[in-house]
């Protein structure tokens, strides 16, 4: 199988480089140049806490990777959620009727991917791991988390049992019939975790302090709404249980959920989010309106007013546009919310 990984940061080069590393045919695409140049001639490294390992990466730009005229069989779209459409786009005249695209994104990426190369060549894919893209060349790898892939239709396939048993290299990958059970799981997740960027505190703070959890919950419970409503059942992962939380909340196995979240959040070399590291840090704009965009849009659709979800997203732009500083006061923003929405 040879496999073609568009965008080589956090989640698409920790991926790759455990498959090269595995003998697996692996080239990359990736827009900066940098990157591209630097991965090509001292290959790519992979940093932990406690080591590291470098693989030769075969790497592009889309032009070169053009100019070669391959086509594509299995290709991993690991790009931000905003350049979903830009990216995968020019590649549908590179596939052929077998070829397919798995998205090892944040959202709901697959939706867009399938409006352009169709539904039948669509795998989704749920990946949860924190990894940082640092320099040219070199990704830092904070913490294992999990990986599921699975037919949109919800329907078994020896495509994605293959790609199961290929990413064993990475650690344990799963087959899974219920993808956008973990898909809207993660979204529910993610936004507790946009609510972090919002500070400079850690993302462990927010699960280890019961002062912040009423918030987690709320926020939490918006997306969920959503998930059932369209009959979804949301998944967990990585000690979140959404179960705990909606539709019949337990206060106890929640709160103690979140204790060990934060436990396991400490030991990783990641600390916060890459939302957080691109406004902080890069000075760049987030992934946050195109992830947590067509959440609103359906929840609204459905009904629901989802102050929060548009608070958090709202703030993030602020912060982009330089209209707001990251402060602990914004969660006090968030939290003046749901006292009047108790007054409602």
């Amino acid at each position: 199988m040879a496999i073609t990984i568009i965008g080589a940061g956090a989640i698409g080069g920790v991926i790759g480089a455990y498959l090269i590393k595995n003998g697996e045919e692996v080239v990359f695409v990736d827009r900066d140049t940098a990157h591209v140049e630097a991965m090509n001639q001292n290959g790519l490294t992979i940093q932990m806490k406690d080591s590291s390992f470098t693989v030769k990466a075969p790497a592009y730009t889309v032009d070169e990777f053009f100019k070669t005229k391959q086509s594509v069989d299995t290709v991993f779209l690991a790009v931000k959620a905003q350049h979903t459409k830009e990216a995968i786009q020019p590649f549908e005249k590179l596939m052929h009727k077998d070829s397919f695209v798995v998205s090892f994104q944040n959202g709901l990426c697959e939706n867009i991917i399938a409006s352009i190369v169709g539904k039948s060549r669509t795998v989704g894919c749920f990946v949860n791991l924190f990894a940082d893209y640092m320099s040219p060349g070199k990704i830092e790898y904070g913490g294992v988390g999990s990986l599921y892939i699975g037919e949109m239709d919800g329907s078994e396939s020896d495509r994605v049992n293959d790609l199961r048993d290929r990413l064993q290299c990475w650690g344990k990958a799963k087959a899974t019939q219920k993808i956008f059970g973990y898909l809207w799981s993660k979204l529910a997740y993610g936004s507790i975790l946009t609510a972090t960027a919002l500070t400079n505190k850690e993302i462990a703070d927010f699960f280890e302090e019961r002062e912040f959890h009423p918030l987690l919950n709320a926020i939490g419970t918006e997306v969920l709404q959503v998930a059932e409503k369209q009959g979804i059942t949301p998944e967990p992962f990585d000690n979140w249980t959404p179960g705990l939380l909606y539709p019949n909340k337990k206060d106890i196995e929640l709160e103690n959920s979140y204790f060990e979240i934060a436990r396991l959040l400490r030991g990783y070399t990641k600390t916060r989010t890459g939302i957080w590291r691109d406004l902080a840090v890069r000075k760049r704009k987030t992934e946050v309106l195109d992830q947590l965009g067509p959440v609103i849009s359906i929840g609204e659709k459905l009904g629901f007013t989802m102050p929060l979800t548009r608070s958090i997203v709202s703030m993030i732009q602020e912060i982009e546009e330089g209209q707001r500083e990251m402060s602990i006061e914004n969660i006090n923003e968030l939290k003046d919310i749901i006292k009047e929405s108790s007054k409602l």
